[in-house]
């Protein structure tokens, strides 16, 4: 017989035994709590440089880059936007974020406990400044003027080190303020200098074609992820071997490709030309791009940036071989699209919209995008035979024949006597396939960014209209 009260010593055991079962469970590791939850949230700052938002969705260097991280973890992708570095760093800090990835410059932040990761990319940091004005040469000239810097960022702490050498040197903090918010107020002349990064710079050049670069207060400088400073170092390490890697297999080089790689040729009179054009010509042919989009499948914008390229949004336009029209359409292709005015603006682009819809279909479906409709692009502009000879070439000298930026060096090669007699279609004008495609994405992107950006937001609201 068991007696009374003899089975309270077995839980009691037991009940030690689990306690100290669960005191010996390890507490899981940042990395294992991102996995465990199936997500990973990145706080950042939308802007043309980080994030924004094209026809194909979310999109920008450091949005496809946290995707990519995100999926080598296995794992989803949430964005925690917010308004300000400070709360950038907040979010990290008190856990709200694993991590923070918003063009940030990477360096060390005291009490602030970040840690940042290798750097993706280098930038420049560059003093801005009206055309016209007293352009600044160095530290010297922002002496008495009025310096605009972001709140709370490396800028700021730059200008405070310059201090310790020029104590009468001073500078606003502008709260919240992006590179764009920044720019704008120099152009409204509401500031004298703006200390922007110079891939901000490539970016918003062409939006503000009345802003140069003064002078490079600091060099390489890289951009970076920053993570809590704490011990715990799962998720930072996990990070570090992603970037290595992105940067060694390429696919950071290739992502500033199809950001930047477009936008280095900058030209003045040009850029002030489609700003002025954009406001004046484009809302007469809107509603047709939009009309023609909705049928071809693709964004109106493209089409728009297409015609442009073409005619500079000139109907009447008429080239010296005889091309015509908003789409510079040929006889040939204005036949078999049934159009009989090339200098009708409804005909003309819904032609240009369905003969380049025809092309992209006949790419092979293994291109993704935006590679595909590059390409499409360029056979556009040259034929597709003359595509197929430049990717078969490419694929000849150990490149991605599937991949524009491999395909398009090629291009060049096209009407050059070494290679003709390997061309199944025979000689053709590549290089200026290769400029057509650039300067088309570089309007495009231009349609697009006005369409993210605060100063032209409005106007491209009512063009949609």
């Amino acid at each position: 017989m068991i007696r009374p009260g003899r089975h309270l010593i077995a839980p009691l055991a037991l009940l030690g035994a689990v306690g100290l079962m669960v005191a010996m469970r390890p507490t899981p590791t940042a990395l294992e709590r991102v996995q465990a939850r199936g997500e990973l949230v990145v706080a950042t700052r939308p802007s043309l440089t980080t994030v924004y938002r094209d026809p194909n969705g979310l999109t920008g260097m450091e949005y496809e880059l946290a995707r990519g991280f995100a999926e080598r973890l296995g794992v989803e992708l949430r964005l925690l936007e917010v308004d300000s570095t400070s709360d950038l760093r907040y979010a990290v800090r008190r856990g709200k974020a694993d991590l923070a990835a918003s063009a940030l410059l990477a360096g060390n932040d005291g009490d602030q406990a970040l840690r940042y990761s290798t750097p993706y990319q280098n930038v420049d940091t560059l003093v801005m400044y009206r055309l016209g004005g007293q352009r600044p040469t160095d530290v010297t000239d922002l002496i008495g003027k009025e310096v605009l810097v972001r709140a709370g960022s490396r800028h700021a702490d730059m200008l405070v080190a310059a201090q310790l050498d020029h104590p009468e040197l001073s500078f606003e903090q502008v709260e919240n303020a992006t590179a764009e918010q920044l720019l704008a107020l120099v152009e409204q002349g509401d500031g004298d200098y703006a200390l922007i990064n110079s891939n901000a710079y490539a970016i918003h050049r062409s939006l503000f074609p009345d802003l140069a670069s003064g002078f490079t207060l600091s060099v390489d400088q890289g951009l970076a992820w920053a993570f809590r400073g704490d011990a715990d170092r799962s998720l930072y390490l996990a990070a570090q071997r992603f970037l290595t890697q992105a940067k060694a297999d390429g696919t950071t080089e290739r992502l500033a490709e199809r950001f930047y790689g477009h936008v280095d040729q900058f030209n003045l009179y040009a850029a002030r030309s489609f700003i002025r054009h954009m406001d004046d010509r484009l809302p007469s042919y809107t509603a047709q791009f939009q009309e023609a989009s909705v049928d071809a499948g693709f964004d109106w914008r493209l089409l728009a940036a297409m015609a442009y390229q073409e005619s500079l949004w000139d109907a009447q336009a008429i080239s010296p071989t005889g091309v015509e029209g908003l789409m510079m359409l040929t006889n040939r292709t204005a036949r078999e699209m049934g159009v009989s005015d090339r200098t009708d603006p409804a005909q003309s682009i819904r032609a240009g919209a369905a003969y380049l819809r025809k092309l992209h279909d006949r790419v092979p479906d293994r291109i993704q995008e935006p590679d595909r409709t590059w390409m499409a692009l360029a056979a556009y502009n040259m034929g597709m035979g003359h595509l197929e000879d430049a990717r078969v070439l490419t694929e000849r000298q150990g490149d991605d024949p599937d991949l524009w930026q491999d395909v398009k060096t090629r291009l060049t090669l096209l009407d050059d006597p070494a290679y003709v007699n390997q061309l199944r279609y025979g000689a053709a004008p590549g290089g200026q396939a290769a400029v057509y495609v650039r300067h088309i994405r570089r309007y495009y992107d231009l349609l697009v960014w006005a369409n993210n950006s605060d100063r032209h937001r409005a106007n491209m609201v009512a063009l949609a209209d």
